[in-house]
């Protein structure tokens, strides 16, 4: 069986833990609990006929005092780049990450994942700002952890694209 490693990438409080706990385990828990080093899970998918062994490295959130370590990423064969909708300054920082991540392992594959769909009232995000983002040429998914919005999808099609390479 394949096993591919995939990293959760993103500002501090963006939901990586919650969308992985979701897809992982279906769960999702409002209490608030940061990501300290490393959270490493696991789950087995089929893509067409294989089945594929997603190791989820769930990585601390980016912020003023905390930098990504770059090491964490080394062996990965793509990334979800986790942003909170309802906080725009996520979105710039997912636009420096993406920059660090392809300077460190190059140019593998990964999504644009909009987390907090569920609060769509409350974002900051305009949908202009996201089509300019896919005409980059960029797969943006929209989801929430709440509701299981679009997690499957981002898992799903992050698991083709590296089966595709």
């Amino acid at each position: 069986m394949l096993q591919k490693k995939i990293c959760m990438v993103g500002a501090f409080a963006t939901g990586k833990t919650s969308l992985v706990a979701k897809y992982v385990h279906s769960i999702f828990s409002e209490n608030y609990q940061t990501t300290v080093g490393v959270k490493i899970d696991k789950k087995i998918v089929n893509i067409g006929g294989n089945e594929l062994s997603l190791i989820l490295w769930d990585l601390y959130g980016e912020d003023d005092f905390q930098k990504l370590r770059l090491s964490y990423l080394r062996g990965s064969s793509a990334y979800l780049l986790v942003v909170d909708g309802t906080r725009h300054e996520t979105l710039e920082k997912a636009f420096s990450l993406q920059s660090k991540v392809e300077e460190s392992i190059g140019n593998v594959p990964f999504l644009l994942v909009i987390n907090k769909s569920d609060l769509t009232d409350e974002w900051e995000i305009e949908i202009e700002e996201m089509d300019k983002i896919i005409e980059r040429g960029w797969t943006v998914i929209q989801t929430s952890a709440k509701t299981g919005l679009g997690v499957e999808e981002i898992f799903q099609n992050i698991a083709e694209k590296i089966m595709e390479r």
